[in-house]
C-alpha cells in the first residue's frame, strides 16, 4: 500500500486555524442576557475532577449561560472561571458537525465525509489491518473527561469486541501514581474522606497541588479550616496562591519530595510523634520503614530537598502533635519517575499519625480530569477490567466475561500504557489507533517523537468534537459529543458519583460517543453486547459488571444519585448476613473501624486479607534527568486556572484566552539577572529533545533553579516538546514535573518557519 506518512503531516498550521480553529468565542450575541431561558439544567462542570453542580441556562437547544446551583454540596453555587465561562464552547463556530477524511487538495487538508460513509471506512481499516496483522495491532486511546458509561464501554469495546489488550486512556498522565500509591497502602483507590473533613483539621497539608489555580473550590475548604485555626502547610517549588496565605511553606526541589517525607517520618519518630497502638493493631510494615527512614536526619533532608531545617522541623512537629489533620496532594509530587515512592512515602506519615478513617483525619488525592476518578475504575487502562478488577487475574476474568457472555480465554491478556503505545506505533508494531477525546500530540512529554509515531501508522481515527492537534494526524475525525449534549454519571474527587443531564442535542451529523463506538462495532459485524439505547443501560450493565469488585457501583441507582446529591462508592447491593449495607449516601468516609470490604471479609478496614494498611519503603531515588553543567537549570511544567489540560476546549473560550493568552516562561528574578532576561523578554529554553521560544515572566514565586512554563499549548508554543519520556516504573506516569533544560535571551519571537507546525 502506499506510504501514509507523507499523507498524515499536517498542512501549514495557518491553514489548518483558518478552517478549524482554535478560534475565540467571547459571547453568544443575541442570546445572552435576553430574558429567561427556557430551562435550566442541573448537571455538572465539564473540566476538573471536583466536578462542581451547576445549572445550564438553555434556548432554542443552546446553552446560553451558566447558574449557580445552591443546593449542591460540595461547591454550594461556587464556580471558578472555567466553569462561569464553559458554555461558550457549545455552538462554537469550530464545532465539528460531520465527519472529515484526510484530502490534501481541500482547504486546511480535509474534505466532509457523509457520516455513514466515515463509519464504514474505520470498521473497513480496522477489519484489514486485524486480519494482516493481528487483533493487538490496533490499539485504542480513550479519555478520563467522559462519562464513566462510556469508560465502561470503551474497554468493552477494546476487549471484547476488538479483542486488543492495547488500550489505555489519558488518565495515565494524571492519576495513575496516585492510584498505584493508594492500592499498595490501602487495597484501594479512592479519596479516604470527603472534603467537609477537612473543615475541623487541625493541620492541613497540600503538598504539589495548586489548588487555588487547578482546584479553586478546594481552596475555599482549607480557607474555612484556617478561619477555624487549622496550620496550613503547603509543599511546592513555587509561591502558589495557596502557599501565599500559608502558615508554613516548604520550596521542595523538584524530584525530591520522597526525601523530605522520610525527612519529615525520621523527625515523627524521634520524638515520639507517632501512634504506635494504630500501628501495631491496623498497620504492617513499619519495622522497615523506620529502618529506612533512620538516616533522614533534618541536615540530610535539607541538603537534598533545599529547604531550611528549621522548617522541616516544625512541618513535622505541627503534624505529628495534630490530633486531627488532613493531608491532599497532586501532581506536583505524582508526575515524576519516582512517584508512587513519593505517594508512598507522604502516605506513611498519615499512617504513622494513625489519623485515618475518622472525622477530621483524612488523606486524599486531587483528581485532575472531570471523571479522573470513576475513568480509572472500569475498564478502559491497559491492565483493567469493571469494578477495579485486574485483566490478569483469572477469577476477575472468568467474572466478566461471564457478565459479557463470552469465554474468558477469549479476553485479551493486559496490555501496554499510553506512551508505550505511541513507541510501538513508532516501531510499526502498533498499525491503527482509535483516539477518543485524547490530545497526545499536546499533552504526552517528547511530543516531536508522538507526530512522528503518528505520521508512521497506517490509520489512524479521532473522535472529537473541536479539531485537535492530534485529530489533525488523522485519516478520518468522527464528530462525537461535549459534555451537555449525553446523559451518564462520573465520580468526583471525593469518590461521589454525580449525573450528568443532557441539556442539548448534538449538532449537525455530530453523534455522542458511545453511539459512535457502537455503529463502529456494527459495521464491523461484531455488534454482540454493543447494542445499548441509553447511557443507563450502560449503566446497569456496569452495576453488574462491578458488582463484588473493590469499585462495587451494584447498589447504586440514577435516582438514588440525584435524590442524594450524589453516593459514594463502594456501594454495593448486598453484603453476607449481619453487615449491614452502606446509607442512601454509600461509603462517605473509608476506613472507619468497624468497616467491612470484600477482601477482609471484616478482618479490619483496610482492603487487605488481614485488614491491614501497609507502611512501604521508599528509598530516595532522584530524577532520571538531573541538572548538569551543560543544561543547569530544572525545569518543571504545570496549569494556571484559565486553561485546562491540551487547552483544547479552553483555547477557544474567549474570556479564558483574554485572562492567560500565552504561556510564559516563569524564573526568578537572581536567574534571570544572571541570564540578561527581563520581564517579557523572548525567551528559549532548550532541553536535549527540543527547544521552546516564549516570553518571560519574571517572578519572585519560584525557586532560582527552576523554571516553570504551562503546558495548554500545541505546536511551538508546547512545553512537552522539551519534557522526558522517562517513567515511573509502577505507575508509568511520565515525569513532567523534573527535566534540565538551558535557558537564554532570544533576539525576537519564534521565526516565520517556527510558527508552522513542527516537524522533524
Amino acid at each position: 500500500m502506499t506510504d501514509p506518512a507523507p499523507l498524515r503531516t499536517p498542512p501549514l498550521e495557518f491553514e489548518l486555524i483558518d478552517r478549524f480553529g482554535p478560534s475565540l468565542a467571547h459571547t453568544r450575541t443575541g442570546t445572552e442576557d435576553t430574558g429567561p431561558p427556557d430551562r435550566l439544567v442541573k448537571t455538572h462542570c465539564c473540566f476538573c475532577g471536583q466536578q462542581c453542580g451547576m445549572q445550564l441556562k438553555v434556548t432554542a437547544n443552546r446553552v446560553v449561560g451558566v447558574e449557580p446551583w445552591y443546593e449542591f454540596p460540595f461547591n454550594q453555587g461556587m464556580l471558578c472561571p472555567k466553569g462561569v465561562k464553559r458554555y461558550l464552547q457549545q455552538s462554537h463556530p469550530d464545532r465539528l458537525l460531520t465527519a472529515f477524511t484526510r484530502d490534501r487538495a481541500a482547504g486546511g487538508g480535509f474534505r466532509p465525509l457523509g457520516y455513514d460513509e466515515a463509519i464504514a471506512r474505520v470498521a473497513s481499516e480496522i477489519d484489514r489491518i486485524q486480519r494482516s496483522h493481528g487483533p493487538h495491532a490496533f490499539a485504542l486511546l480513550s479519555g478520563a473527561s467522559l462519562t464513566t458509561e462510556k469508560t465502561y464501554l470503551m474497554g468493552k469495546f477494546a476487549h471484547m469486541c476488538l479483542r486488543t489488550s492495547n488500550i489505555d486512556y489519558n488518565g495515565r498522565l494524571c492519576m495513575v501514581s496516585a492510584a498505584a500509591g493508594n492500592k499498595k497502602a490501602f487495597g484501594i483507590d479512592r479519596a479516604a474522606n470527603p472534603w467537609s473533613d477537612i473543615l475541623d483539621a487541625e493541620v492541613v497539608v497540600v503538598a504539589g497541588a495548586n489548588v487555588a489555580e487547578c482546584a479553586p473550590i478546594t481552596t475555599n475548604y482549607i480557607w474555612q479550616a484556617r478561619e477555624q485555626g487549622a496550620k496550613v502547610i503547603v509543599i511546592d517549588p513555587r509561591i502558589t496562591p495557596l502557599a501565599r496565605t500559608c502558615d508554613l511553606f516548604l520550596p521542595v526541589k523538584p524530584g525530591r519530595d520522597t526525601a523530605l517525607f522520610n525527612g519529615i517520618l525520621h523527625l515523627m519518630i524521634a520524638n515520639g510523634w507517632v501512634d504506635e497502638d494504630f500501628i501495631a493493631t491496623r498497620t504492617v510494615g513499619f519495622g522497615d520503614v523506620e529502618a529506612e527512614v533512620a538516616p533522614w536526619t533534618p541536615a540530610r533532608t535539607a541538603e537534598v530537598t533545599g529547604i531550611a531545617e528549621g522548617r522541616i522541623r516544625q512541618a513535622a512537629e505541627w503534624w505529628g502533635t495534630a490530633r486531627t489533620s488532613f493531608l491532599l496532594h497532586a501532581r506536583g509530587i505524582e508526575h515524576h519517575s519516582n512517584g508512587v515512592k513519593n505517594v508512598l512515602s507522604a502516605i506513611n506519615i498519615v499512617l504513622a499519625s494513625g489519623r485515618i478513617g475518622r472525622p477530621s483525619c483524612g488523606y486524599a488525592t486531587i483528581t485532575g480530569q472531570a471523571n479522573g476518578q470513576g475513568g480509572r475504575e472500569h475498564g478502559q487502562k491497559c491492565d483493567q477490567l469493571p469494578g477495579g478488577r485486574d485483566l490478569g487475574n483469572d477469577e476477575h476474568r472468568a467474572y466478566i466475561a461471564g457478565v459479557w457472555g463470552m469465554a474468558p480465554d477469549d479476553l485479551p491478556q493486559p496490555g501496554v500504557d499510553a506512551y508505550e503505545i505511541m513507541r510501538k506505533a513508532h516501531s510499526g508494531e502498533i498499525k491503527g489507533l482509535l483516539s477518543l477525546c485524547f490530545n497526545p500530540v499536546v499533552s504526552l512529554p517528547d511530543n516531536n517523537f508522538v507526530r512522528e509515531a503518528l505520521e508512521r501508522l497506517e490509520f489512524f481515527v479521532a473522535i472529537d468534537f473541536f479539531m485537535s492537534e492530534t485529530a489533525r494526524y488523522a485519516d478520518v475525525v468522527l464528530p462525537g459529543s461535549l459534555q451537555e449534549e449525553d446523559d451518564g454519571t462520573v465520580t468526583q474527587v471525593e469518590g461521589r458519583i454525580v449525573r450528568i443531564n443532557k441539556a442539548v442535542e448534538c449538532p449537525g451529523e455530530a453523534r455522542q460517543d458511545w453511539r459512535i463506538i457502537q455503529d463502529i462495532a456494527g459495521a464491523l459485524g461484531r455488534p454482540q453486547g454493543m447494542t445499548f439505547a441509553s447511557p443507563r443501560e450502560i449503566f446497569e450493565e456496569l452495576r453488574i459488571a462491578s458488582k463484588g469488585g473493590v469499585a462495587d457501583y451494584s447498589g447504586v441507582t440514577y435516582e438514588n444519585v440525584v435524590e442524594h446529591y450524589g453516593v459514594f462508592w463502594p456501594c454495593p447491593a448486598e453484603t453476607p448476613p449481619g453487615v449491614p449495607l452502606p446509607g442512601p449516601q454509600g461509603t462517605v468516609r473509608l476506613f472507619e473501624p468497624d468497616a467491612w470490604n470484600p477482601i477482609a471479609q471484616g478482618a479490619g478496614p483496610f482492603y487487605f486479607p488481614d485488614g491491614k494498611a501497609r507502611f512501604n519503603v521508599t528509598p530516595y531515588v532522584g530524577p532520571v534527568e538531573d541538572v548538569d553543567a551543560e543544561y543547569p537549570i530544572i525545569l518543571t511544567t504545570g496549569r494556571v486556572v484559565s486553561q485546562f489540560l491540551s487547552g483544547n476546549q479552553t483555547r477557544r473560550i474567549g474570556p479564558l484566552v483574554d485572562n492567560y493568552p500565552e504561556p510564559r516562561v516563569e524564573l526568578h528574578p537572581r536567574l534571570a539577572q544572571r541570564l540578561g532576561i527581563e520581564d517579557a523578554d523572548w525567551t528559549t529554553v532548550e532541553s536535549r529533545r527540543g527547544t521552546c521560544t516564549l516570553r518571560a515572566a519574571v517572578v519572585a514565586t519560584i525557586r532560582p533553579d527552576t523554571v516553570f512554563v504551562p503546558y495548554h499549548w500545541g505546536g511551538r508554543k508546547s512545553v512537552n516538546q522539551l519534557t522526558i519520556a522517562a517513567q515511573d516504573p509502577i505507575s508509568k506516569i511520565p515525569e513532567y514535573k523534573v527535566c534540565a533544560v538551558r535557558v537564554r535571551r532570544a533576539h525576537g519571537p519564534p521565526s516565520y518557519a517556527d510558527a508552522l507546525e513542527p516537524q522533524q
